[in-house]
């Protein structure tokens, strides 16, 4: 239950904040430019709240917020009196029209970059992009992959962190390319390149993870199986398990890690096993039943309401990357960072529409809400990357030259600066219902992808 209101309340927040910000800038422009805004609202259906103020301007907060619009005097479609053509949209100049229409996408953008900077002057903390295990017969062992390589570069681009390497190789998903890695080999002040030869690289494959596809994991240290913090009332506490409890074995078997330690847990539901454990420098056994979950797949897994000790998980200090910049450093490096992003973007889209990337990959507000969910409870850092992605993403989307979105009028508009008189009122019509039914489309292939995701 918890988890659940967890996951609606950061969907409310960002998708509530993020339609508010597009629409101010709107409104913003709108208000600079004479326009007369009629209302600004933040949601689609029935108004929770709604507010006027001293310019006649209605404020709601509805209940979808899906969307959200600012309607303004003269739109098309509405009627005016002559003395009110002066605050009408309709009968400002073409050149004021683009600037309001476009602000919303573009503040959008800059809204990105404002959360950006906020993270880069915090200080960002990203895991280092060292090597854990190859696998066997992968393209990266064939590579000359090894455990501990760090990766300082892909194709040129210095790769601070695991993130860095990810998206560099992301950008090339449908690509036939060779990837050139500088590689630090562990224990070398040097680096030697190592290349990868990608043929229509995670096509059809976009939802694994490209470091699977590769063959390689980012390494991590292993945690020693040391109980930290015990539900009360659940299976640890209640069958003799005590915090700072070092597992040595089940059932005879010796443990060594942590993650082995979970995996016995998770494939014995209900099985009562043996466990020997090391407490005060004593060894004690113990009978442990882990407690049967079902989780949402419906497979029964084990749990014993247990953590691991954060005395042992701490990551050493070589592995942490911690990007930290001044006030005004941080405007740069927030700048290009959100742009590498837009690229990103843009050229995702790019290959959806040839087909070089899956339309399985399209998302509506299921995941949206599932993914703002798992970054809030992961921490404010993960949270605010969330946001300012998904603020880019909302900011490109709309700038697409599809009608009824931004971006199809911005087109218009354009036409009309090249031909000097607007487009026809029919041919903007016809475009509307295309590009409606085009956005309708895919909104129900994103619904259906988030359905079938569940």
């Amino acid at each position: 239950m918890f988890d659940f209101l967890q996951t609606l309340l950061a969907f409310v927040v960002t998708l509530g904040l993020l339609i508010f910000v597009h629409e101010y800038g709107h409104f913003w422009v709108a208000r600079r430019c004479g326009v007369k805004v009629i209302r600004f609202s933040v949601g689609f259906g029935q108004p929770l709240f709604k507010w006027m103020d001293r310019h006649g301007t209605e404020f709601v907060v509805a209940t979808l917020p899906l969307g959200g619009f600012v309607k303004m005097l003269g739109e098309p479609g509405s009627d005016i009196h002559e003395h009110q053509k002066q605050y009408s949209f309709a009968h400002k100049s073409v050149f004021q029209r683009f600037a309001i229409v476009s602000a919303g996408p573009l503040v959008n953008l800059v809204f990105a970059i404002l959360l950006y900077w906020m993270l880069f002057v915090s200080g960002v903390t990203s895991l280092a992009p060292y090597v854990g295990d190859v696998k066997p017969g992968s393209q990266a062992e064939a590579a000359g992959f090894q455990t501990m390589d760090e990766i300082v570069a892909v194709d040129g681009e210095k790769t601070e962190s695991w993130d860095d390497v990810t998206m560099a190789l992301i950008a090339k998903i449908g690509e036939s390319v060779q990837v050139r890695f500088s590689v630090r080999p562990e224990g070398s002040s040097g680096t030697v390149e190592r290349t990868l030869d990608l043929q229509n690289w995670m096509q059809g494959q976009e939802k694994t993870h490209p470091l699977q596809l590769l063959g390689m994991e980012p390494f991590f240290p292993p945690i020693p199986p040391v109980l930290g913090e015990l539900v009360e009332g659940r299976a640890a506490q209640q069958q003799g398990m005590q915090s700072g409890d070092r597992v040595l074995a089940v059932n005879e078997v010796e443990i060594q890690t942590w993650e082995e330690w979970v995996e016995l847990i998770r494939a014995n539901p209900g099985v009562t096993m043996s466990v020997l454990v090391e407490r005060a420098g004593n060894e004690v056994l113990l009978q442990i039943t882990p407690e049967r979950v079902i989780g949402e797949d419906g497979e029964a897994f084990g749990q014993i309401g247990a953590a691991n000790s954060p005395e042992y998980s701490a990551l050493p200090d070589f592995m942490v990357r911690k990007l930290e910049y001044g006030p005004l450093a941080a405007v740069g490096k927030s700048i290009t960072y959100a742009w590498s992003r837009i690229e990103l973007t843009i050229l995702s889209i790019a290959k959806m529409v040839t087909g070089k990337i899956s339309l399985d990959n399209l998302s509506g507000p299921i995941t949206i809400a599932k993914v703002a969910g798992d970054s809030a409870s992961y921490g404010i850092e993960p949270f605010l990357s969330f946001m300012a992605y998904l603020s880019i993403s909302l900011g490109v989307l709309n700038l697409l030259p599809i009608p009824v979105l931004d971006g199809g009028h911005l087109m218009y508009y354009l036409v009309e600066m090249v031909k000097g008189s607007p487009v026809s009122e029919k041919a903007q019509a016809l475009g509307n219902s295309l590009g409606l039914g085009l956005l309708v489309m895919f909104m129900g292939l994103a619904f259906y992808n988030d359905i079938m995701g569940l």
